[in-house]
C-alpha cells in the first residue's frame, strides 16, 4: 500500500525544543471532489488553482515531555480556541501512525488567516496544509536524508488527513487529487502537480472572492460527502468529473477559455445539484449568489468578457478571469457585483504557487 512508505521507524536525530513555521494558501477546485470512501480517499479527482493571497499561517513550538497522551493547545491570532482542539485531536489521532513523535513533544499551535475569520472561506485547506508541512519540518530536522520530494508527499499525504482538499494546497499552480487514468502518477493519497502543458491563457489567472455569507455552513462539508454514499445520482456524478478533467487536458493545452468556462461552471452548479437532491437534502446557495451569476451570465454576453464563476461548498461567489481582463471586471465587480455582498465585501486572489516556510 502506498501509505507503508510513510512510516518511519525511527529517527537519527533527537529533538528537545524549538518552533517551525510555514504558510500555505488555500485552494478552489475547478473539477470538485464531492463524496469519499475509506479514510478521507476521494470517489472522484479533481483539480484546483493554488490560490496566493488566501493563506494560513502556522507556529509550531514544541517541547519534549514526560506525560502521557496527545498534549497541544490551538491560538487562532493569539487567542486560545479550545472549539479547534477536536479536530486537531482527531487528525493527531489518524497521522500518529505515520509521526510516531508525537506523544513525545507538548506543542502550542498558533495560526493566523490572511483573510477574515468567519469570512466564509474555508480555513481547513490552508490551515491543515501548514499544519502538516510543519509537522514534516520537525521529522525533517530528525531524519535529514528526506528528500524535498518525499517531504511534500508526505506532507500531502498528512493534509489529506485532516481535510482532503488540504493535500492540493502544497504546490501549484494546478494541483490534481485522485486516481485519473490520464493524469501519470496522480494519486488517491495526496496532491501532484499537474504534469502537461499549461496555455499561457491560464498564467496568473485571478479570482476574486465575493463573501456572499460570512457565517458558518448549516451543512459540514464532511456530513455533505457522507450523503454521497446512497446518493440516487452518485455514479453519474463521478462519472461527470472524470469526463470533465479529461476535458480539460486539451482545453489547458490549446488555452480554449470559452470551453473551460463551460466546465468549470457545469461542475459548480453539479456540486450543488447533488447537495439539493440528497436525502437529506440542502441548499448553501443564498438568493445573493443566484444573483451574482446571472449579473455574470449577462455581463458575459453584452461584453464578450472571459469572466466566469465557481463555488465551493457554500454561498461565496468565486470569480475566475484572465489577467488581462483584471482592470475591467474589477470594475464590473465594484460597480455591480459588490452590492450582492455581505457589507461589499470581496477579496482580490490570484493562482499561487504553493506554500513556504516562515523563517522564525
Amino acid at each position: 500500500m502506498p501509505e507503508h512508505r510513510f512510516i518511519v521507524c525511527n529517527y537519527s536525530h533527537n529533538l528537545t525544543s524549538g518552533a517551525v513555521s510555514w504558510q500555505s494558501p488555500s485552494n478552489i477546485a475547478l473539477v470538485k471532489y464531492w463524496g469519499k470512501y475509506g479514510e478521507q480517499l476521494p470517489m472522484n479527482a479533481s483539480i484546483s488553482f493554488t490560490l496566493k493571497n488566501c493563506n494560513t499561517k502556522t507556529v509550531l513550538s514544541f517541547k519534549k515531555k514526560n506525560t502521557a497522551g496527545f498534549d497541544f493547545e490551538v491560538f487562532l491570532d493569539g487567542k486560545r480556541e479550545e472549539s479547534f482542539e477536536p479536530k486537531i485531536q482527531k487528525f493527531f489521532e489518524r497521522v500518529e501512525v505515520y509521526l510516531p513523535f508525537l506523544k513525545e513533544f507538548k506543542f502550542k499551535i498558533e495560526t493566523s488567516n490572511s483573510f477574515p475569520h468567519s469570512s466564509g472561506i474555508a480555513s481547513s485547506a490552508s490551515g491543515m496544509s501548514a499544519l502538516a508541512l510543519c509537522l514534516m519540518d520537525m521529522e525533517q530536522q530528525m531524519q535529514p536524508n528526506i528528500t524535498n520530494e518525499y517531504f511534500i508527499e508526505k506532507a500531502s499525504f498528512l493534509a489529506r488527513l485532516g481535510s482532503g482538499s488540504a493535500c492540493r494546497s502544497l504546490e501549484g499552480p494546478l494541483i490534481v487529487w485522485g486516481e485519473h487514468p490520464e493524469i501519470e502518477g496522480s494519486s488517491n493519497y495526496f496532491g501532484t502537480k499537474y504534469p502537461f502543458a499549461v496555455h499561457k491563457n491560464f498564467e496568473n489567472y485571478q479570482d476574486t472572492i465575493l463573501l456572499v455569507d460570512k457565517g458558518e455552513k448549516q451543512v459540514s462539508s464532511t456530513l455533505g460527502h457522507d450523503l454521497m454514499v446512497d446518493h440516487p445520482f452518485a455514479e453519474q456524478r463521478f462519472r461527470q468529473a472524470k469526463d470533465n478533467l479529461s476535458k480539460l487536458i486539451p482545453v489547458f493545452k490549446n488555452g480554449d477559455i470559452s470551453e473551460f468556462i463551460k466546465i468549470v461552471e457545469s461542475e459548480a452548479l453539479s456540486l450543488h445539484a447533488m447537495m439539493m437532491t440528497s436525502i437529506p437534502y440542502f441548499i448553501l446557495m443564498k438568493p445573493n449568489t443566484l444573483e451574482i451569476i446571472n449579473h455574470i451570465w449577462k455581463f458575459r454576453e453584452i461584453s464578450g468578457s472571459n469572466v466566469c464563476f465557481t463555488l465551493d461548498a457554500g454561498a461565496n461567489v468565486h470569480v475566475l478571469y484572465p489577467e488581462s481582463e483584471k482592470e475591467i471586471v474589477l470594475q464590473f465587480i465594484n460597480n455591480k457585483l459588490s452590492q450582492f455582498c455581505k457589507n461589499g465585501e470581496y477579496i482580490e486572489d490570484e493562482v499561487g504557487l504553493g506554500a513556504e516556510a516562515i523563517l522564525n
